[in-house]
């Protein structure tokens, strides 16, 4: 994107400037749709903008929306090589698939080992209660060990409205999470455990001669690209479903829990999806190294200083709202000489609609040395008699 340069010159502390991006009418943003949940949210994963909400702090129960804390968990201890893919667990009695006759399991057996590659599958494809067991007793001892592991990440993500305990999610008066924490963990999944999320838009795994299938039916629609994550159900919970999907450089991540149906979950995690695609963007109107401005810097070897951002400005707007995007920036000080590249000189702030969206430190692009002895008398004068 071609970037609009200000030449104009400011030299106060707090000196502000302003500017159009782009300019044109105001675009018509219609509201979310309605969502038959006992709580939803919808969330874009690179900005952290909050496209949809309902009841996103109401504490409800996890069922195996527990399995992506237990998850994270195993990916966190593969990544530091704690476990590896290649260690053999055996099988304990309360690992064992007889201790979960109505609920979804891996069917292994008691004695037997079993890869922690297998069980990994068999907790994020197979939804397996028995593989979860397994793998926190083989991580940290015992199950009750492990729950104490999951709640140390969950305050660590901030997840603050989340308790596990148990590792696989069948109900327990202890055990519950928000719609907002589902979704700062799905993110925490995406970021910090890239190889462990990219096990999730596996369809199926055949373990000891039983094929299961992924639960997560968006994974066959093809009207988007999801790639995750996590189903859950039981008669307490009712139905719930963690989506994540792609759309261009865009990906939205999605909670739905409490629906009343295995196929009111997808249908209503499919509408937050579509919403989000369809009415709003993310665009990254800067890059970090871009120019922003010239701007006057005193008693330097040279008189003005190139100013711009360390980082992206990743955002999420309405989609054709790109065009009435502003940016503004303000001095923290008056600019002089020595500046170092890189050091903070003030704010960068995004507006639409008159209001502040994003806002970014301003940084020197270049490194400022000192003027000579009478070029500096001389700027100091000047600054003297303006102030």
């Amino acid at each position: 994107m071609t970037v609009f340069k200000p030449k104009f010159i400011k030299h106060l502390v707090g000196a502000v400037c302003s500017f159009t991006l782009f300019s044109a009418s105001a675009q018509i943003l219609p509201s979310p749709p309605q969502i038959g949940a006992k709580g939803y949210f919808l969330v874009d994963f690179t900005t952290g903008k909050v496209i949809a909400e309902g009841n996103p702090d109401t504490k409800l129960a996890p069922a195996s929306l527990t399995k992506m804390m237990t998850s994270y968990v195993i990916g966190t201890e593969l990544l530091a090589g704690n476990i590896s893919n290649d260690d053999m667990v055996t099988i304990s009695e309360k690992a064992w698939a007889k201790n979960f006759p109505e609920s979804s399991k891996m069917f292994i057996e008691v004695g037997k080992q079993v890869s922690v590659k297998d069980l990994n599958y068999g907790v994020i494809i197979q939804s397996g209660n028995d593989a979860c067991v397994a793998m926190a007793e083989h991580i940290a001892g015992s199950e009750s060990a492990f729950t104490d592991l999951m709640n140390a990440h969950a305050e660590k993500l901030g997840m603050s409205n989340s308790h596990f305990a148990n590792s696989h999610g069948l109900d327990s008066t202890e055990q519950y999470t928000t719609p907002r924490d589902m979704a700062t963990l799905g993110a925490a999944l995406i970021r910090d455990v890239p190889e462990e999320y990219a096990i999730y838009k596996e369809k199926s795994f055949t373990f000891n001669g039983i094929k299961q299938y992924n639960r997560n039916s968006l994974l066959w629609d093809a009207s988007l690209d999801v790639d995750g994550i996590k189903t859950g159900h039981t008669s307490e919970a009712g139905y719930s479903l963690v989506t994540s999907a792609t759309k261009g450089d865009m990906r939205l991540i999605a909670v739905v829990m409490g629906t009343a149906s295995e196929r009111a979950r997808k249908v209503e995690s499919k509408k937050l999806l579509n919403y989000g695609f369809r009415f709003f963007e993310t665009i990254t109107p800067y890059k970090a190294g871009d120019s922003f401005a010239d701007q006057r810097i005193w008693m330097g070897n040279k008189e003005t200083v190139s100013l711009g951002i360390a980082e992206d400005t990743p955002i999420t707007i309405p989609r054709g709202q790109r065009k009435n995007l502003k940016a503004h920036f303000e001095l923290d000080k008056t600019l002089e000489a020595p500046l170092a590249k890189g050091s903070k000189v003030g704010t960068l702030f995004l507006q639409l609609e008159g209001e502040d969206i994003a806002q970014y430190p301003l940084v020197t692009l270049e490194e400022i040395e000192e003027g000579s002895f009478f070029s500096k008398i001389y700027d100091y004068l000047r600054l003297q008699i303006m102030q």
